[in-house]
């Protein structure tokens, strides 16, 4: 006997109490990412001042954009229904996207172009694993979250933060590279791909594209479609129709 899904494969978000319990977790992911990268841009900033490293500069910028974003969903779902709010929440991380990318490409070209190598961070180096180490799982929670509750901004705000851990690991590399063998350009290369990364992630934002396929319905692939061919939608799920990129919330219409 096949266990019945909390998600139903027509709406491809669950309801009553699941759904309540999806809510609380993006609160609690969001408040878990706003908290670390305060503190991420606190101590980056003041350890890039110190070593005068215009990347480690650039990742406590990267931080706060981070906060703006994950403030952005913490704003959505303190709302009775968080879908209401959903397209401006979308329009401030695509927004956040594109200052990051402005920032990180500003920033890198400036390094580039200046030839200027920075000390060595021993903190830079210590925050950037740990940070490496820490925002892939945040990411991974609230995507998976986020798209079993079919949130757009949710799925967007985790992908602002797997933007987050890619900077951790080019920061990690650069200044590494920067303290052993003196490659003080190779951090602001790799930043400015990862900027062209965060402009593809804005522009979708800002249409809409995060939105995505429910966890259920894609592990459900066959009752789905026995469901959907041979009978209707069970009594439990709302019977909302599928837009063409699998959400039933109608967050990938257009705008």
């Amino acid at each position: 006997m096949h266990e019945v899904s909390t998600a139903s494969p027509l709406l491809g978000r669950p309801d009553g109490d699941r759904r309540r319990t999806l809510e609380r977790r993006i609160r609690w992911v969001v408040g878990a990412t706003i908290t670390y990268n305060v503190v991420e841009a606190v101590i980056a900033l003041a350890a890039g001042a110190a070593a005068s490293s215009s990347a480690l500069i650039a990742f406590g910028l990267d931080s706060i954009v981070e906060v703006l974003s994950a403030a952005a969903v913490a704003w959505q779902f303190s709302a009775r229904d968080p879908h209401t709010r959903e397209r401006v929440a979308m329009r401030v991380i695509a927004l956040s996207f594109l200052g990051l990318a402005l920032v990180v490409t500003v920033d890198a070209s400036r390094t580039l172009l200046g030839g200027h190598a920075a000390e060595h961070s021993g903190v830079g180096i210590v925050l950037a694993a740990v940070s490496l180490a820490i925002m892939p799982g945040l990411s991974w929670f609230e995507r998976r979250t986020g798209r079993e509750l079919g949130s757009a901004s949710a799925v967007a705000d985790s992908r602002q933060t797997l933007v987050c851990s890619y900077l951790s690991a080019v920061l990690l590399l650069g200044l590494v590279l920067n303290s052993a063998l003196g490659w003080w350009w190779a951090d602001a290369v790799a930043a400015v791909v990862i900027a062209g990364f965060a402009v593809r992630e804005g522009v979708r934002a800002w249409r809409g594209d995060a939105c995505c396929t429910p966890v259920a319905v894609m592990t459900r692939a066959a009752e789905s479609e026995e469901a959907l061919v041979g009978s209707a939608a069970p009594p439990r799920f709302a019977a909302v129709p599928v837009t063409p990129c699998g959400c039933g919330d109608t967050c990938c219409s257009s705008r």
